[in-house]
């Protein structure tokens, strides 16, 4: 156990969360595959819908590895996926709030 109380597995789930919240934004690939032409924000959402099944099944994959499967309501859902949310927040904010220099190759 770590100094905070929190189980490396914890923090490994956090930090997988971290950047996969944020893989929507740093990449014009759907899902890091499937190159899309103009990626926009509709895009980016569903792509951090899955990102989030993603993450939920590893950490349902940790929790039944380590002990017992905790019941999950409607709460827990809710809470995670706000947590996820403001976790892209960096990436939403580089995507599309900033400007990028595009250099013209003359």
């Amino acid at each position: 156990m770590s100094p905070t109380g929190l189980s490396a597995e914890t923090w490994l789930v956090i930090l997988v969360a971290l950047v996969a919240a944020n893989l929507a934004f740093v990449s014009s690939k759907f899902l890091l595959i499937k190159p899309l032409p103009d990626k926009h924000v509709g895009w980016c959402l569903l792509e951090m819908l899955i990102w989030y099944a993603l993450v939920g099944l590893l950490a349902y994959l940790l929790e039944n590895a380590i002990g017992n499967v905790f019941p999950k309501r409607w709460e827990f859902f809710a809470v995670t996926i706000c947590l996820f949310l403001v976790g892209a927040f960096p990436g939403f904010t580089w995507r599309f709030l900033m400007k990028h220099r595009h250099d013209a190759h003359n």
